[in-house]
């Protein structure tokens, strides 16, 4: 099971120099993990390369045997794929050099279209994930005679390089996925317009949900279809709220937080009183929901931060893009392509660091970076000393360790919005394939026939509508025996409130037309891990540098 990266940890990514192929030249630079800066090898001016995906985290809980995460999420060295790792050299560990599992069609008549399908760039690459996608293309080709897969399926660590290499050579494959939206920025600007397409074979995209179908959309090109999802929700642990008499969170969104008992007082409104359920509703019941090891909650005067039992509130922290987003949809990119700091992030961050060093009722991030002791799993809410976390659906994947009497409920609000952020997953045809109609066929074949299978080996959250059912039910039974059973319903919901434009949206080429995501997104990091780990800091001074950071590197 893939396990998130500490913040903490500097990553080095193998920057490939790329040539221009067709006409086209290939993106500057992939973005990295969300924890830490990329150490890069220096590069000629203009020449594009590419890299690892944006965020390290967890991967979802599979209900199969084999949990994989988001696409655009990065696994770690613990994923097993079809091939050795290149982290040191053949030469130097005495293996040989991995090679990709190749999975052709038996035979090609003439005349017959070979689609290539490229993987893996994020989940696909776990043995057991790979037995699956081969059935999938064997199935395919045994019920199509125009149409062909041939599968190469790379080990996830060399999965960029690789297809840089492809690239660089003139020889990129068709189909590339699963790969999330972040992973996809590493090429952005090379994908096709799926619309055409979609108009002349009829298509039915009411399959998806409408929001979800806009996520994919960049500009007026369609540049992608649902396949896997992940939206976001509150985790909570219902015996943390009703061991001091207050009501839990809504679970419908729009809906007001009922105060009563202790949060009433603490929010100083009559018992019964509906209130908003907004950040700052939160904050009140993470203070009261955070406990010292005698007892006292963070409300009390005689309350110790050193000696914290149970914290009230955990945020999702893997990137302070998606963390802003719970709070309000953004980019970093200005109308006329300067570089800004939404006012949702800024407040959302501003927040989160109070919480943390001021009113202690987040995880700071000593402890939070303790992945021996406190914080093993990489998700604090897992280790049930956490009473409320946002979090994506992909973070199920250790909730097995939470206890038995958890739900999800809606995210809170900011200024009267509530948004949950999104990740998705899909399937991505190359701009310049000779074969689009062909690619397009196979696409329909993966998002369709073959998507209860697929999503199910890769533990994603399917974006058809029709396989839910049994994938929550899976999803459930592999915790155990619950007190009560979860209210899926919540996730669904929370796709109608996902963030437009996507936090990971694209970065700016800088003056010399190099993609500038890998190096904007170390720049955010080394924010995230100062204040992670530094007290006192002021926030508005540390958000007006990152301006200026970003707008340095865009300027290069």
């Amino acid at each position: 099971m893939n396990r998130p990266w500490p913040r903490l940890l500097v990553l080095a990514t193998v920057f490939i120099l790329l040539a221009a192929c067709s006409g086209t030249s290939a993106p500057t630079s992939a973005p990295n993990t969300s924890k830490a800066p990329v150490a890069s090898t220096s590069t000629t001016t203009g020449a594009p390369s590419a890299a690892g995906p944006t965020a390290a985290a967890p991967s979802a809980a599979a209900p199969s045997s084999t949990a994989a995460g988001p696409a655009s999420q990065q696994p770690t060295a613990e994923a097993t794929g079809a091939a050795p790792s290149e982290e040191a050299s053949p030469e130097a560990s005495g293996t040989p050099a991995p090679t990709p599992v190749i999975v052709a069609p038996q035979s090609v008549a003439p005349g017959v279209k070979v689609v290539r399908w490229y993987c893996c760039l994020g989940a696909g690459d776990d043995p057991k994930q790979v037995k699956v996608e081969k059935k999938v293309i064997n199935d395919f080709n045994a019920s199509h005679t125009d149409v062909q897969i041939a599968g190469e399926f790379v080990l996830y660590a060399q999965a960029y390089d690789t297809l840089a290499t492809e690239i660089a050579g003139g020889n990129p494959p068709d189909i590339i996925g699963p790969v999330g939206f972040g992973g996809a920025n590493a090429f952005a600007g090379h994908w096709l317009d799926l619309q055409p397409l979609i108009d002349s074979t009829g298509f039915d995209t009411s399959q998806f949900e409408s929001s979800a179908v806009d996520y994919f959309k960049v500009g007026n090109a369609q540049e992608g279809l649902p396949f896997a999802i992940y939206p976001s929700e509150l985790y909570y642990q219902r015996d943390a709220f009703a061991e001091i008499g207050i009501n839990e969170p809504p679970h419908k969104y729009g809906a007001n937080y009922v105060a009563v008992g202790p949060a009433a007082a603490a929010l100083n409104v009559s018992d019964g009183t509906e209130v908003p359920w907004d950040y700052n509703t939160a904050r009140t019941l993470a203070m009261l929901l955070t406990v010292d090891s005698n007892n006292n909650d963070a409300t009390s005067p005689n309350f110790d931060p050193s000696n914290i039992e149970q914290y009230g509130f955990e945020p999702q922290r893997d990137d302070l893009r998606g963390m802003g987003a719970f709070w309000g949809p953004g980019t970093l990119v200005a109308s006329d392509g300067s570089a800004q700091i939404p006012q949702p992030w800024q407040d959302a961050w501003k927040w989160y660091y109070n919480g943390m060093w001021t009113d202690h009722f987040i995880v700071d991030g000593p402890r939070y970076n303790d992945q021996v002791s406190w914080n093993p799993d990489g998700v604090p809410f897992c280790n049930g000393k956490v009473a409320m976390s946002t979090n994506f659906i992909w973070s199920t994947y250790c909730l097995s360790s939470a206890g038995d009497n958890w739900d999800i409920a809606a995210v809170p609000a900011n200024n009267g919005t509530q948004t949950a952020a999104f990740n998705a997953d899909t399937f991505r045809i190359w701009k310049d394939t000779a074969n689009p109609d062909a690619a397009f066929t196979v696409l329909q074949y993966l998002l369709g026939p073959a998507a209860g299978e697929l999503t199910t080996a890769y533990g994603a959250m399917p974006a058809k509508e029709g396989l839910r059912d049994n994938f929550f039910k899976q999803l459930e039974d592999s915790f155990g025996a619950l007190q009560k059973p979860i209210d899926w319903q919540v996730a669904v919901d929370g796709i109608d409130h996902a963030d437009q434009p996507n936090f990971e949206s694209p970065l700016p080429t800088n003056k010399s037309g190099e993609n500038t995501y890998n190096e904007s997104v170390s720049a955010l990091n080394t924010y995230a891990t100062r204040w992670d780990t530094t007290q006192g800091l002021d926030l508005d001074q540390q958000i007006q540098q990152m301006q200026q950071d970003l707008q340095a590197i865009w300027n290069k």
